[in-house]
């Protein structure tokens, strides 16, 4: 066991005796929702609210299983809604200071509220920190107004998946003035302070979007094929690591003149909306002749999908996040792959490193780094691996826990499950 995981055992099981024995100190779990104003989620953001409410017993549970919450906590992930609005606060003070963590949206991906919110939860539930988790809606404004309020409230560690760089790196210059030490999650702030950058490794999703685009091609059989490419948000670093991933597969195919690249546009803010309607002028300008869509991850693979049914059309579709809608579009045919990554490893790896942080320490990044390519600095970083995900292998995602087979096997997609041993 590394030493940041013989650390986090140690906090988990000071937590669990502390509560067993009479309780640490006042463990109080508030949750406000405004649900009127929040889209649909999963009853994975209702139930960690729900849990942040329940008593010491509750919490000395969570203290002392952190393995079997977690995994429960991923398998219920898409069963009813809950609001984005909701502000998560629990934990104890077993492991001293308070974790503010603040999320991006609830449209460029199901992924924040469905799993991140929940399993960054009960990591830090199992922990015992003092955590207070909320949602900036894909507004900047928002997002600076709540890292004021968590700076305000005592926060010693502060977590964020920026909006864009500008506005993420002005919430950490704030957090460094007031001595708050800052984490980015799964998206790198460019000019930015965070002690530690937590996420998948961006090149290699890409790549494996890449790769797989080309597997789905030549399974298909076609023949110097028309491809469109669309990216995500060109504000989103992320999105800058997922292309350079994938170009580095597909480029060599459009200059030896094996495909033919028709266009190769971003999508503003992860829009889903009007990533349809930059993919359908696409398809207009080519004739309706495209043979194949590079899309940047799942919710953007739907839109494309959509006006692919609108025009008859069924080509080799590529996506990311392994979301249940992803996963059923494959079975059904109409998307060939998606990138699975284990965001309940990153929760993890995330809530190790504002372990770190709050007992003084570096977070163990086994000396691996990432540039800041804006400002050259090389930032601590912990980087997972991904996994692609074709049809053959959708099981894989759900015999991992990350989503329930029965919020993917819907009608239209049971036989295929059936097929597959998904059950």
């Amino acid at each position: 066991m590394g030493s940041l995981g013989w650390r986090r055992a140690l906090a988990i099981g000071a937590a669990a005796m502390c509560l067993v024995a009479a309780g640490c100190g006042d463990d109080e779990d508030e949750t406000t929702s405004e649900s009127a104003a929040a889209p649909p989620a999963t009853s994975e953001a209702a139930a960690t609210s729900e849990a942040a409410a329940t008593s010491e017993a509750a919490t000395s549970e969570a203290a002392t299983s952190e393995a079997a919450t977690s995994e429960a906590a991923t398998s219920e992930a898409m069963s009813e809604p809950a609001s984005s609005e909701a502000t998560d606060t629990g934990g104890g003070a077993a492991a001293g200071g308070k974790v503010g963590v603040i999320l991006p949206d609830t449209k460029s991906s199901i992924r924040w509220e469905s799993f991140d919110r929940p399993l960054l939860g009960e990591a830090f539930e199992a922990a015992g920190v003092e955590y207070d988790i909320q949602n900036a809606e894909g507004d900047k404004n928002r997002m600076a107004s709540i890292a004021d309020q968590m700076i305000t409230s005592g926060v010693t560690v502060l977590m964020i998946t920026n909006l864009d760089s500008e506005s993420g790196a002005a919430i950490q210059q704030q957090a460094a003035d007031a001595g708050v030490q800052t984490i980015d999650y799964d998206r790198l702030t460019l000019n930015g302070q965070a002690a530690v950058y937590v996420s998948f490794d961006g090149v290699k999703v890409g790549e494996a979007q890449g790769d797989g685009l080309i597997k789905c091609i030549e399974d298909k059989g076609v023949e110097n094929p028309a491809i469109a490419v669309l990216n995500g948000s060109p504000t989103d670093n992320n999105a800058t690591l997922f292309k350079q991933g994938y170009d580095s597969k597909i480029d060599p195919k459009f200059d030896a003149g094996e495909w033919t690249e028709v266009d190769d546009q971003s999508v503003p803010d992860w829009d889903n909306q009007k990533g349809g309607q930059i993919f359908e002028q696409m398809l207009t300008k080519a004739n309706g002749e495209i043979d194949g869509v590079l899309v940047a991850n799942d919710g953007l693979a739907n839109a494309v999908v959509a006006v692919l049914k609108k025009n008859n059309l069924q080509i080799p579709v590529t996506g990311q996040d392994a979301t249940p809608e992803g996963l059923r579009n494959i079975l059904a045919g109409d998307q060939c792959m998606t990138v699975y990554k284990a965001v309940k490893d990153q929760a993890a790896a995330a809530a190790d490193a504002a372990l770190a942080l709050l007992a003084g320490e570096e977070p163990d990044t086994g000396g691996t780094t990432i540039e800041d390519t804006e400002s050259g600095r090389q930032v601590p970083a912990v980087l997972l691996d991904v996994q692609p995900i074709f049809r053959e292998n959708v099981k894989d995602v759900i015999d991992d826990g990350f989503v329930a087979a029965a919020d993917v096997c819907t009608p239209e997609v049971a036989e295929a499950c059936a097929e597959l041993g998904i059950q």
